[in-house]
């Protein structure tokens, strides 16, 4: 029995893709071994969405081949989307997979042992994905790393084209999936035991673009799926939120109050410079209508500080905003050049010092907002859903999660509470701000 290792880099559609790759080669026979382990076939899913992220990925590749010099390692994923064609001979991998060519792993590892000694060069697989006519490639996954919760992946593609991201060009053009395959899968997920399920894609907002279908049918159709009792979604756009949409949304039992609302900056001007498509008033009439329609929900997002040209004041015109909205959560990252993008060729880049000064004072500001935000939920009772068990301060504790996605803790005793959920009631938080300290009710 040969031996294979996969590695994952970048986002959670990243990771599903892995788990279903690695779901094909166990079903081929293969024995998944740890990664730092000798393997006969690597297989490195790689990102693009820094420089940073390039070069990571440059470098598993690399330490593949130390591992086992005879091994055959496979690169798939954004990064060879992206340069792989161009790059192929000095990156060191066997066999290149672009994006979309996934689920072609096994049958180019059969090709790669069995024409090994006229080896001459890598075996390429790959497409240009920004034809516009590549077909949405269908991947499944019986179960996933996580315990409780999984990923499924129902999105490709990303069409928005904002200055600073390299994304749209590795991944191509929004493709959806079959409500019908989803409504599959997630059944044989709530089978093997699953109780949470996270509808992910790279641009999730835009499902079923060109279609007689939209995110809220999927949404509903996950919905009636017994075994599944919680649902959560991946990141959207605030232009997703509409009336109908929540109203929908909010009339399903299972729906998790958590939404990830992307805004990256809370002005307008950058918003224009950045390629966002809305502006902040049309941002905040989103997450108005969300807490029209749901009880206090969870408002997370991503920001980026120190975007080229910007001003003190278009900063503090931020600052004001998250005071403005009180995120449940605050992901703060500060603006990195990306090759390949306008916003790396604009003029005004900020400097580090700069950015990392911006930075300190909006995660801070987060910060706050997060620990009001579960302070708020003391003396509240909650669904938790359990997930394993961790020792936190020298005492046993089970950890989990409420539908606010607020992590969750209770002194362990003989009980297993492993994928349970319970309701409990919130009595303080902890020290770090990390956990609210729960009593089971």
């Amino acid at each position: 029995m040969k031996k294979a290792a996969l590695h994952n880099l970048g986002c959670k559609v990243n990771a599903y893709e892995t788990e279903a790759m690695e779901e094909l080669l166990k079903k081929d026979g293969f024995e998944i071994v740890d990664f730092n382990e000798q393997a006969d076939v690597y297989v490195i899913n790689t990102c693009s969405v820094t420089n940073i992220a390039d070069r990571k990925s440059r470098q598993m590749i690399h330490k593949c081949k130390k591992l086992n010099p005879d091994a055959c390692v496979v690169a798939a994923g954004c990064y060879v989307q992206n340069f792989g064609k161009d790059i192929a001979d000095e990156l060191g991998a066997d066999i290149i997979l672009g994006n979309n060519k996934k689920n072609d792993l096994v049958a180019k590892v059969h090709e790669y042992f069995e024409k090994l000694d006229e080896k001459d060069g890598p075996i390429l697989d790959y497409v240009d994905i920004n034809e516009g006519n590549v077909d949405y490639e269908d991947m499944i996954i019986e179960k996933d790393s996580e315990h409780t919760r999984a990923f499924v992946k129902v999105q490709d593609g990303c069409n928005q084209f904002c200055s600073y991201c390299i994304i749209p060009f590795a991944r191509g053009r929004i493709r959806s999936r079959a409500i019908d395959d989803v409504v599959n899968e997630v059944t044989g997920l709530a089978k093997a035991g699953y109780k949470e399920v996270v509808i992910t894609g790279i641009h999730l907002s835009s499902f079923g673009t060109g279609t007689d279908f939209g995110l809220a049918d999927l949404l509903e159709a996950v919905q009636k799926i017994d075994g599944i009792e919680r649902i959560r979604m991946g990141s959207l756009e605030p232009q997703i939120v509409t009336e109908d949409f929540a109203k929908r949304v909010s009339a399903l039992s299972k729906m998790c109050p958590h939404f990830h609302l992307s805004l990256q900056s809370g002005c307008n001007s950058i918003l224009v410079r950045m390629n966002r498509k809305y502006t902040i008033e049309e941002y905040t009439k989103g997450v108005n209508i969300l807490r029209k329609y749901f009880d206090d929900p969870a408002i997370t997002t991503d920001i980026i500080v120190g975007f080229p040209q910007e001003t003190q004041e278009e900063y503090n015109t931020t600052l004001d905003y998250v005071d403005e909205i009180r995120f449940a959560e605050l992901h703060v990252f500060a603006y990195s050049k990306r090759a390949g993008t306008r916003a790396a060729k604009m003029s005004g880049q900020i400097t580090n010092a700069v950015k990392k000064e911006r930075s300190a004072k909006l995660i801070s500001k987060g910060i706050e907002n997060t620990k009001a935000y579960r302070m708020a939920h003391i003396g509240k009772v909650m669904d938790v859903l359990f997930e394993e068990k961790q020792i936190i301060d020298g005492c046993e504790y089970f950890v989990g999660f409420s539908k606010e996605y607020i992590k969750c803790m209770v002194k362990a005793d003989d009980k297993d509470l492993s994928n349970t959920i319970l309701k409990v009631k919130a009595t303080e938080i902890t020290p770090d701000n990390e956990h609210l300290l729960v009593e089971i009710c």
